[in-house]
């Protein structure tokens, strides 16, 4: 039998392939879409670990903002995409909620997308001014009792989970006071800081260092658990609101109909990527907790979510356009 010889130049090629990194075989970068706008939350979640999903995925994984519209805007074009695995989306508790507050949709929320994994959490924590003579649950419910309509709560829009996230501390908590929306988070911020407005929810990781400045004083936090990240915080649970638990969830969804198959690998790869040591380290230091649900738990979670917020979204009498 003949065996043809190989040139020098071939077999440095040959060899150059096989040493190439994986994702580098692949010409088809993934495209991960998130909701929302570049420095938010979930956005620095998405690029602390967008190398290491990459690596892990064999292709290169491209973060697109896509704001608008509380979220909608950008899952549509998640929605539109082809069930191939090179569309992703990356949402918040939003996602599940907008269905309650929007009088139409251009999709359906959950039968319009494939659940991957609902990865982890960022802690929320309401905070209150400094100049408001309150620094716990106790202090606070009785200044909302005695003075209902001295007091202003904000957050950073009309039906997000921010502004849902206080009207169920004030439901549960059996008191009123005034919402103001913002147009985000940071002007929300600069004015808790002010005392345009006197308490509100907010991200731990937007709010802890003027908490420990002493610009602001926490109340309480709103996830059952203290937080690793600011353990000193107890939480609303444990001052009295026991069933009081909400904080701000970030998934993995793709188009409906991506193949099974396809859910694994990218279930797999998003799970491989978050637990990467550098991630593992960035989750930790933004206070973010990651566990990774398997798709079969995300889509509970969805389904139990959507509900939750819509009978809090009829309680509170939100409704946009």
């Amino acid at each position: 039998m003949h065996t043809p010889n190989l040139s020098r130049r071939s077999l440095l090629a040959a060899c150059a392939t096989l040493a190439l990194p994986a994702f580098a075989q692949n010409d088809k970068p993934v495209r991960l879409v998130l909701p929302i706008s570049a420095g938010s939350g979930v956005d620095v979640i998405a690029r602390a670990a967008s190398v290491a999903v990459g690596k892990a995925l064999g292709a290169p994984l491209v973060v697109e903002n896509l704001p608008g519209a509380g979220g909608i805007t950008g899952a549509s074009a998640v929605a539109k995409a082809a069930p191939d695995g090179l569309t992703l989306g990356l949402v918040s508790n939003n996602h599940v909620i907008n269905p309650a507050v929007y009088k139409k949709m251009p999709f359906d929320a959950l039968a319009d997308f494939t659940p991957i994994s609902v990865i982890g959490a960022t802690p929320f924590v309401l905070v209150a001014g400094k100049s408001v003579p309150a620094g716990n649950v106790k202090e606070l419910v009785a200044l909302l009792k005695a003075r209902p309509e001295d007091y202003n709560y904000a957050s950073s829009g009309n039906g997000t989970v921010i502004h849902l996230a206080g009207a169920m501390f004030l439901e549960q908590a059996g008191v009123n006071a005034r919402h103001i929306p913002y147009k985000g988070t940071g002007p929300m911020v600069n004015d808790l800081l002010g005392g345009q407005v006197q308490f509100g929810v907010v991200a731990l990781p937007a709010i802890v260092a003027h908490i420990r400045s002493g610009a602001v004083k926490a109340i309480g936090l709103c996830s059952a658990q203290r937080s690793p990240a600011a353990p000193e915080i107890p939480t609303i649970a444990e001052q009295g609101l026991p069933d009081y638990d909400v904080e701000g969830w970030f998934a993995l969804i793709g188009p409906a109909k991506l193949p099974a198959a396809e859910v694994k690998r990218v279930h797999d790869a998003f799970v491989k990527g978050f637990a990467s040591p550098e991630v593992v380290e960035a989750m930790a230091r933004q206070g973010n907790v990651i566990r990774p649900t398997s798709p079969e738990d995300a889509a509970k979670f969805f389904r139990s979510e959507a509900a939750r917020y819509a009978a809090l979204a009829r309680k509170a009498n939100v409704v946009l356009d």
